[in-house]
């Protein structure tokens, strides 16, 4: 366990190396770091940014595509998701589904193709999968933008959780307000719906991958579902909340990106249109 010297200390390392664009090495190479621990830095770094003047404004889940666990971790993989706050500072909508994303200052970016919601209302403590998807207003499609300050992707979950998540920003497009009879059904909307990713460094795109709303542990709803009970066990940090934005996690793998291409997704199974986004 991390004395809170300890914790504030590496919460301001890395603070430091996210406004410098610096890499530095894992904290977990300093001695053991639970996820616990990970939390704790978490904990700091919230604190911090808004007394900074940064507002929260929702979450991101990471490491919800089961799919993709065994290619990260340095020691062992990852066995299950991790959250972290976003900001009003990395929040944004893109225009009628199309975006430009400046790359200065990214470490390592990488691209995630995401299912988000608004929730509408605070769930309740002992929530079903209904009561959460009664609980969203809308859903859209996003890009999150991920970096990571450890040298060429290699960390353990706990330094992951520390590092903000790995979140850097979150471009969101079209919202889709839901019917009463979407969120009967939600759950299994999206555990069939699929996505392709496509990028572009001229004319013409090329498929590059392909993600199923099933690998997002087993769908999107069910990561916000868990999100939820994860949150009951941290008494450190506030429970869900009327006017969250979730970002529920990648449908494919991270994938790097940089300036000169243009990314863009389409949709099926599901009715929500694919965004586009550049990188400059």
């Amino acid at each position: 366990m991390l004395m809170s010297t300890q914790a504030n200390r590496y919460a301001h390392q890395l603070l430091a190396a996210r406004a410098r664009s610096q890499q530095i090495p894992c904290i977990s190479k300093d001695g053991p770091l639970s996820i616990a621990d990970g939390y704790d830095i978490a904990k700091c770094i919230v604190d911090i940014r808004i007394a900074q003047g940064e507002t929260p404004i929702g979450r991101k889940i990471g490491f919800t595509n089961r799919k993709i666990w065994p290619n990260y971790g340095e020691r062992e993989p990852i066995t299950g998701p991790i959250w972290s706050h976003m900001y009003d500072d990395t929040v944004r909508y893109a225009d009628h589904n199309h975006g430009v994303q400046s790359l200065a200052g990214s470490v390592q970016p990488r691209i995630e193709p995401e299912i988000v919601f608004k929730l509408g209302k605070t769930p309740r403590k002992n929530a079903t999968l209904d009561d959460m998807a009664d609980c969203i207003e809308w859903m859209a499609h996003g890009f999150e933008l991920v970096a990571c300050p450890f040298p060429g992707w290699k960390f353990e979950a706990a330094d992951a959780v520390a590092a903000f998540g790995l979140h850097a920003s979150l471009i969101i497009g079209e919202p889709h307000m839901l019917s009463s009879a979407t969120r009967r059904h939600l759950a299994d909307i999206l555990t069939a719906a699929s996505v392709s990713l496509s990028y572009s460094e001229g004319a013409e795109f090329t498929l590059h991958s392909a993600g199923f709303g099933s690998n997002v542990l087993d769908s999107p709803l069910h990561a916000l579902l868990n999100l939820h009970e994860t949150l009951k066990t941290q008494p450190q940090f506030a429970p869900l909340a009327t006017g969250e934005i979730i970002a529920t996690g990648t449908l494919t793998d991270a994938y790097p990106v940089k300036p000169g291409q243009t990314w863009t997704t389409a949709f099926s199974g599901l009715a929500l249109p694919g965004m586009t986004l550049s990188f400059v």
